[in-house]
């Protein structure tokens, strides 16, 4: 019996968009976050948001490493950004009923991410 990932666990793409959109509710009304979306077209970001979460959950959607560096490599994303983003998408998940050890190794995965990330 194969066990299920977290992203079918929690109900897919459609679920994980309703995640992903309520990330940003939050995310755009930070004084420290919000300004790395401005002249972003947020429809889009979205998109590639729930693919990335969709990742961090187990899910077919995935960005290899060199891609997640490119992305963000023109970004001066710091460690208390990359913070805050852990700080909201617990706090999001939390609030989308992902239960706590679920919520542990969503964060775990992306934590493993953040020198990816993060500007050097």
């Amino acid at each position: 019996m194969s066990s299920q990932s977290l992203f079918e666990k929690y109900g897919g793409f459609s679920n994980v968009s309703r995640v992903v959109m309520a990330f940003y509710d939050t995310l755009l009304d930070s004084d420290d976050i919000g300004p790395f979306f401005d002249e972003i077209d947020m429809s889009k970001m979205v998109d590639h948001q729930t693919k990335f979460v969709a990742t961090l959950l187990g899910g077919p959607a995935s960005y290899t490493d060199h891609q997640l560096r490119q992305l963000h490599s023109h970004l001066d994303i710091q460690d208390p950004h990359f913070d805050e983003l852990k700080v909201v998408l617990s706090g999001t998940l939390r609030d989308h009923g992902f239960a706590e050890g679920d919520i542990s190794a969503v964060l775990q995965e992306f934590e493993s991410r953040r020198p990816l990330i993060v500007s050097a």
